[in-house]
């Protein structure tokens, strides 16, 4: 039960705000484990009597999202281990002909469609390693493709809901915004947005990207059915894959929520996919720390919400927009999109899901609303395309970043801002023009 700002103790509101800072602080920094300081801080709020324990779990924790998450990466490790993504990626490179720009452009949309029905991180990669040997034989530098994909991750992410993690928490904070709500309103801006960056970086590499007829005939000479690990695993994990994702299409018909049919699909790809002896090991592959990172981000959330912090942004909102929503999406896209850029923007999103319900409530309407519905759509172009702007604006990127100086082609924080910030400010400029015109004219 929510608490209003005048219901608690001087104390604990100001201590509450304190302790989100604080922890918020830890996370920007990266300097300690991100799940581990979420779970402090949301132990402390519990302590403290800030956030009641019952409803933190029945209340401020998001089951759906978290089930849609565990049960999606479920569903992708099982599918990886047959080894089609390398086919396809091999594929698509002698599709190319060999020629490296073709090669950037085939891999950048091939990460954008992977990232959209998977999630980004889990889709570079698998991307990454096999760019990574394709831009070895054909003696080129890989960094090009690599921050490419990055950028293709997270635009490729925003057009559905389990895309990135931002439209998966937005999706579950709003039954009514189900799959198709998600492809029908953002994809089409998606691909407006993926032609014009790759035009511009085919401008940039298209004379920078160069190799020989020898190095092209080895691309060539590679078989990619090789890369077919397991044939009848290919199979069944296609197939369950495919019928989760139709299951998310047809989600307004059969009225089954997107959580459970994840789930679904993962226990029983489990079933009649994995041995015995494997299945500690598929659970061994959940990204646990995301997992619990969000719990803890939650209930830190919650605590706000408790002391009426939230609601009182909310009225400040509508005080600096006259209650005019469509100066709202405007301000949320950008504030977002600069907030993204700089900080994870997952932290972000927890925090802007209960103003704009609050905001709706202000303004006397409801969350689901067509008023209120471009204000979800700004949020997560917002917070998505954002996550280009900077080297630390999402998980995809630091973790492309980090696989990049492993193998010894490490690129920097300036390398990646010289590319990632205009193309950024070209795909925020797209979506105001893409809001304006569809929704607020």
């Amino acid at each position: 039960m929510e608490q209003s700002a005048h219901e608690v103790a001087n104390w604990q509101y100001y201590f509450a705000i304190a302790v989100f800072l604080i922890t918020y602080g830890f996370i920007i920094s990266e300097k300690l484990n991100r799940a581990v300081i979420a779970l402090f801080g949301a132990a402390i709020m519990i302590i403290f009597g800030v956030v009641d324990l019952h409803t933190a779990f029945t209340s401020h924790i998001q089951w759906e999202t978290i089930t849609l998450l565990i049960g999606m990466m479920i569903l992708v490790h099982i599918t990886s281990q047959s080894g089609v993504f390398e086919f396809v990626a091999i594929k698509a490179a002698k599709a190319a002909g060999g020629k490296p720009i073709r090669i950037l452009l085939l891999l950048s949309l091939l990460t954008a469609v992977g990232s959209a029905f998977l999630d980004n991180v889990t889709t570079v990669l698998l991307i990454v390693p096999v760019t990574l040997s394709i831009t070895r034989i054909l003696k080129v530098n890989p960094v090009p493709y690599l921050i490419s994909e990055v950028l293709f991750s997270n635009i490729g992410g925003t057009a559905t809901l389990i895309g990135d993690p931002p439209n998966i928490m937005i999706g579950s904070a709003n039954k009514h915004l189900d799959f198709n709500a998600f492809l029908l309103n953002l994809a089409p801006i998606v691909i407006i947005i993926s032609i014009v960056t790759l035009g511009i970086i085919y401008f940039m590499y298209r004379n920078k990207l160069k190799t020989t007829p020898e190095q092209i005939e080895k691309l060539m000479a590679l078989n990619e059915k090789d890369y077919i690990k397991d044939q009848s695993l290919l199979l069944k994990s296609i197939s369950i894959l495919g019928l989760t994702i139709l299951g998310f299409v047809l989600h307004s018909i059969i009225h089954v929520d997107a959580a459970v049919i994840a789930m679904t699909g993962a226990t029983l790809l489990m079933l009649i996919g994995v041995k015995e002896h494997d299945i500690e090991d598929v659970f061994a592959h959940v990204e646990w720390v995301t997992i619990f990172f969000f719990a803890g981000l939650f209930v830190l959330v919650g605590g706000l919400i408790d002391i009426g912090l939230i609601s009182s942004l909310a009225k400040e909102v509508i005080g600096v927009t006259n209650g005019d929503i469509g100066f709202a999406a405007i301000l949320i896209l950008w504030v977002s999109g600069i907030a993204s850029a700089t900080i994870d923007n997952i932290p972000f999103v927890a925090t802007m899901i209960p103003l704009i319900q609050d905001l709706a409530t202000g303004l006397g309407l409801s969350v689901d609303s067509p008023q209120i519905k471009v204000l979800w759509w700004a949020l997560s172009l917002g917070a998505c395309l954002g996550g280009n702007g900077t080297l630390i604006g999402a998980s995809a990127n630091v973790v492309v970043a980090g696989i990049a100086k492993r193998e010894g082609h490490a690129f920097s924080y300036m390398d990646f801002l010289k590319i990632g910030l205009p193309l950024t400010i070209v795909a925020l400029l797209l979506s105001h023009a893409y809001i304006y015109l569809r929704y607020l004219m």
